[in-house]
């Protein structure tokens, strides 16, 4: 760094300067957002969506004023807490809440997440400038990282435009109507401060040339942990562990191959998992592209949620078309299924094709045959899917078609029951390759079948029979997968007891605190109860039951512990507890044994315990009436009428005391990853059970299958085709999905895939709609 210049007042001007930037190119912001939404609400659109637009146009029109001046006044607030010396406080994110022990409401959510992938969408654009900066901004204030309030951090500068929105008066939906341009006109002017920040610090002589090498990460400094050198996750989108490729590039020049290589690597897993985030909203833009091209070839084409009559001819068209199907694809006897090729399943969809687009009275119906049948032959032909199910999904093609003819939104939306219904059996049922063609059980197979014979038996029903089966399939799953799938079934079972202990735990220490809040009780009796017995009463529940004699008998420990800790003026009270004392420690020691705490903490414990009982015998403060013992041992009793929602933490040793020293039946992931955003976070909350995933943990890269999600979904169980269980804590496994650890085995849905294959047929012969 060759400069002379004070580097704490260059580290403020670049700030300021990054600042002045994005004040100055506001206006220009604000009117290109407005004119976008001006443009969208002008633009052919459901009713519903297009009220939304002109509603999000009026309301930018009436207080763009307002929020520019919020914007300028949260920038100048900025100004001024640089001028002394610091960073505004920036609000804590979901990532950093675990253990707050507190409910997280909606819009918090909501608001991380709107907030998340703005800043997502900035370092789309972004990422090599924002690096740059950061590198020069490391070296001039000789730190590891970016302070998390640093004005610099894309999410700090997307939280300030949000909540400047909400100040404004402006709503969220308002913001989602509008989000893509928002996005768009905001990463630009980000993009540009950064440039201009950097060309600056170039100016002032501030690191010139950018040395690659600190940003390789090696496969020992993975982890999730402060954002720095080493965990970069916070800000890029997935920066993975790279392991000896990455440490033998690191002792390379930088141009030599294998630093290139690994450097590639990350931005590769970097930007795949942005991508991932990105999926519903390119979903949506796959189905609206689709939607544009049709009504350009077919007017009157309208993807609404108004319901339309099929005409007579059709509907007899499809019913006989549907039989024919039934038919022909029909079980021969005691073997099963006939199991066709898929050109001969295209081929027969072809003919029937032709056959209803000559029973179709509009060029609506035919577009929409065609459509339905293009999406048809594209799935038909997907390799991954066993060739015992492809049959089912060959039947669904009538009952989709008669639901896509009276429902045109079928087209419009990714959360139509029909859409989600054969997405979610295709996730389910499609693994990565030859390894896993076993994995699918037979309870899975009749399931789909079944699925399938409910849909063609309500022919008139519409979607409320596949919202219907949707949500049995789902409880079937939840069902399969813990007492039918030979796999999953034990380290379902493992993972639920692990939870339930957990959440048991940290509900008696929450507790046990309200309970001894005003009660006199020595200090070391209190820490006690909270780090050890808490435990020892979720373990011993676990094992025997709430209500058992054995979690009763530690409850009534619990209690003449504290009645035994309080002070004791006479005589005869310290007789009692002298009498009690013998069989209490036995209790204890018994608890304690059974939680698996080691002989020396016990004795270690119980000694502890002694000198505190012996400091009560001369303790000046008041003793515990018996009233007051007695609720407390009536709200021991009913402790576990509620759970909390907390973040549910736990590692191998609680496996260990579970499953009798048999750890082999459940790895607990511990460590790895990149820090997850809360965006990411979002994104593994929404992960869905039967989806299968490429897991690469403890040197084994293999297929998985999401076979469990606990309450709340604080915990995920994995499972491999060959029985290895993998459990995650919410906040590890949004870490391994960023870090690109956790990869999906499919980017897009079945049916949104389908759709970008249509598109593309059209696109290159768009009459075929009207042929």
């Amino acid at each position: 760094m060759a400069t002379s210049a004070d580097p704490r007042a260059l580290a403020i001007q670049a700030r300021r300067r990054f600042l002045n930037v994005l004040r100055q190119g506001l206006s220009q912001v604000l009117l290109n957002v407005e004119e976008g939404a001006k443009q969208l609400a002008t633009q052919p659109a459901p009713p519903d969506l297009l009220l939304r637009r002109r509603d999000a146009w009026a309301d930018l029109q009436r207080l763009r004023p307002a929020l520019q001046a919020a914007l300028i006044e949260r920038l100048d607030q900025r100004d001024v807490q640089l001028q002394n010396g610091g960073f505004m406080p920036t609000p804590v994110g979901l990532a950093h809440r675990g253990a707050e022990l507190s409910l997280v409401d909606d819009a918090t959510i909501e608001h991380e997440i709107l907030s998340s992938r703005l800043a997502l969408a900035a370092m789309d654009l972004a990422s090599f400038e924002f690096t740059d900066l950061r590198s020069r901004m490391q070296a001039l204030e000789r730190r590891e990282d970016l302070a998390n309030g640093d004005v610099l951090r894309p999410h700090v500068v997307a939280r300030d435009v949000l909540e400047a929105w909400r100040s404004a008066g402006l709503s969220l939906e308002c913001w989602r109507s509008v989000q893509p341009i928002v996005h768009e006109e905001l990463a630009h002017l980000m993009v540009l401060g950064y440039h201009e920040t950097n060309k600056w610090l170039i100016g002032q002589g501030v690191l010139p040339e950018i040395d690659l090498r600190p940003m390789i990460r090696r496969a020992r400094d993975v982890g999730v942990g402060p954002s720095g050198v080493g965990s970069r996750g916070g800000d890029l989108a997935g920066m993975a562990g790279i392991g000896g490729a990455a440490a033998s590039g690191a002792a390379s020049g930088p141009g030599s191959p294998s630093l290139r290589g690994s450097v590639g690597e990350e931005t590769r897993l970097m930007t795949r998992s942005a991508q991932l985030l990105r999926a519903p909203e390119q979903a949506q833009a796959v189905l609206g592209r689709l939607n544009r091209l049709v009504g350009q070839q077919v007017p009157g084409f309208q993807p609404t949620t108004v319901f339309h009559s099929p005409s007579p001819r059709l509907v007899a068209a499809i019913a006989e078309a549907e039989r024919d199907v039934a038919q022909r694809l029909r079980s021969t006897g005691a073997g099963g299924m006939v199991v066709s090729a898929p050109q001969d399943l295209v081929e027969d969809l072809q003919q029937r094709k032709q056959a209803l687009k000559r029973a179709a009275e509009s060029p609506i119906e035919r577009a929409t045959i065609e459509i339905v049948a293009l999406l048809f032959q594209s799935i038909l032909t997907e390799e991954r899917l066993p060739a015992s199910v492809r049959v089912w999904f060959a039947r669904l093609q009538m009952p989709v078609l008669r639901v896509a003819v009276s429902e045109p939104d079928f087209f419009a939306t990714l959360d139509h029951p029909a859409r989600k219904l054969i997405d979610r059996m295709g996730a389910c049922v499609m693994g990565f390759d030859a390894s896993t063609a076993g994995a699918m059980g037979e309870a899975l197979e009749k399931e789909i079948k079944r699925v399938v014979q409910v849909v063609e038996a309500y022919p008139d029903t519409g979607r409320r029979v596949f919202q219907t089966v949707l949500v049995e399939f789902e409880k079937f799953l939840e069902h399969y997968f813990r007492n039918e799938n030979e796999v999953s079934r034990k380290g379902v079972s493992l993972a639920q007891q692990v939870e339930q202990r957990e959440i048991l735990a940290i509900q008696y220490t929450i507790e046990l605190r309200k309970m001894l809040n005003e009660v006199p009780v020595q200090e070391g009796v209190r820490e006690f109860l909270f780090q050890i017995w808490a435990d020892v009463l979720a373990m011993t529940a676990v094992k025997t039951g709430a209500q058992s004699e054995q979690t009763k008998a530690m409850k009534r420990a619990a209690a003449d512990l504290i009645w035994s800790a309080s002070a004791k003026v006479s005589r005869e009270e310290r007789a009692e507890v002298i009498r009690r004392l013998p069989p209490l420690l036995k209790t204890l020691r018994e608890g304690m044994a059974n939680a698996g705490v080691p002989t020396d903490k016990q004795d270690a414990h119980l000694q502890a315990l002694n000198n505190s009982l012996a400091a009560a015998f001369t303790a000046k403060t008041a003793a515990i009436a018996p009233e007051r013992l007695d609720q407390l041992m009536l709200r021991l009793e009913t402790l576990e009428e509620m759970l909390p929602d907390t973040e549910v933490e736990i590692d191998e040793s609680m496996v260990l005391d579970l499953s009798d020293h048999e750890t082999r039946d459940l790895e607990v992931v511990a460590e790895g990853g990149s820090m997850p955003s809360p965006a990411m976070i979002a994104w593994a909350r929404g992960l869905q059970v039967g989806s299968w995933f490429k897991l690469d943990y403890r040197g084994r890269n293999e297929p998985v299958q999401l076979a469990w999600l606990g309450l709340r979904k604080q915990l995920s169980l994995f499972v491999s085709p060959t029985g290895r269980c993998v459990l995650f804590q919410q906040h590890r496994l949004a870490a391994f999905l960023q870090a690109g650890l956790l990869v999906p085995a499919e980017e897009e849905a079945l049916t949104v895939r389908a759709t970008r294959d249509a598109l593309a047929k059209l696109d290159a012969d768009p009459s075929r709609l009207l042929s």
